[in-house]
């Protein structure tokens, strides 16, 4: 990987405050909150499509369509009843065709942000996938997640795009180990953010949100409940939410670790420091969302995460 110039800060209220959260006024529709589209599930996996449809509505986006395989799109129709879901063919091992990405077209101005791959298997073929749709939604940011994330190694991105590896999946994405990638996380996270031209949010115990210039951000405010399955389609979902309410790339990843972060902080002091689920989190996000904004309204910063 090339050398970058690491500038590293804390992701905290000095920096939430330069990302305000957006006040769309008393009087805004939900065209003025942003359509987001969610494209994930799989059959073995349906419900990553519903966690990360659920949290991206939590965060306030106006609209949400969900494109999910045909075999699970009824279900999710069903379980969402807030959404557009739209059906996509699949073959045989489940995976969605690229071919599919026709059916999504009549979209592509109207949809402000992108979830795309969560709860996604089938690696090869869903590459095949994500290739055809990104210059679809060239002028729509992009939240990739899971498998959708391996496109990385196709090349650079040429138009917004937010990635959200942990630290297995970075190690994947970039053909080093696992423990050189804990070893120095922000230097790996910065170097991948530099040769992918996108936002990398390299989740751990510490995450790290980096940039293409070299501007990257720690976190040090996570738990270990937040350690357990779907919370990372939870954290997908929050971010595409975000972006699609206009949050640029570092604002809407910084924000989405924050409230994904406060929400099991929530849920700990409710029922214990492990064993809430992933689905409780999104539930937390209006209130905390109100409470930032209230915060800001009055002139005082959150308090300052640790």
């Amino acid at each position: 990987m090339p050398a970058v110039s690491l500038r590293l800060r804390p992701l905290d209220s000095k920096a939430l405050a330069r990302w305000p959260i957006p006040d769309h006024g008393a009087d805004a529709d939900k065209e003025a909150r942003g359509h987001v589209l969610v494209v994930a599930g799989s059959e073995e996996v349906p419900g990553a499509a519903l966690l990360a449809a659920v949290a991206a509505l939590r965060a306030g986006a106006g609209k949400l369509t969900v494109a999910a395989p045909r075999n699970v799109a009824l279900g999710l129709a069903l379980a969402i009843p807030e959404a557009r879901v739209i059906p996509l063919d699949q073959s045989r091992s489940g995976a969605l065709q690229a071919r599919a990405v026709a059916r999504l077209a009549p979209l592509v101005d109207r949809v402000s942000a992108v979830v795309l791959g969560p709860g996604m298997l089938d690696e090869r073929r869903s590459i095949a996938f994500v290739r055809a749709l990104l210059p679809l939604f060239a002028s729509s940011t992009v939240v990739l997640d899971a498998v959708a994330m391996s496109i990385v190694r196709e090349g650079s991105f040429v138009q917004p795009v937010i990635l959200t590896p942990h630290a297995g999946e970075m190690a994947h994405l970039t053909g080093l180990s696992k423990e050189r990638v804990c070893v120095d996380p922000h230097k790996v996270a910065a170097e991948a953010a530099r040769r992918w031209n996108a936002c990398v949010a390299l989740k751990g115990a510490e995450t790290f949100i980096a940039m293409p210039s070299g501007e990257t951000w720690r976190f040090t405010g996570g738990s270990s409940g937040l350690a357990t399955s779907g919370s990372g389609d939870i954290l997908a979902g929050l971010i595409g939410g975000l972006s699609a309410r206009g949050m640029a790339p570092p604002a809407a990843s910084g924000w989405g670790v924050v409230l994904h972060a406060r929400a099991g902080a929530s849920l700990a002091r409710r029922h214990g420091a492990l064993g809430y689920l992933a689905r409780e989190l999104a539930g937390e996000f209006p209130a905390l969302l109100h409470a930032a904004g209230t915060r800001r309204q009055r002139g005082s910063a959150p308090a300052r995460e640790h």
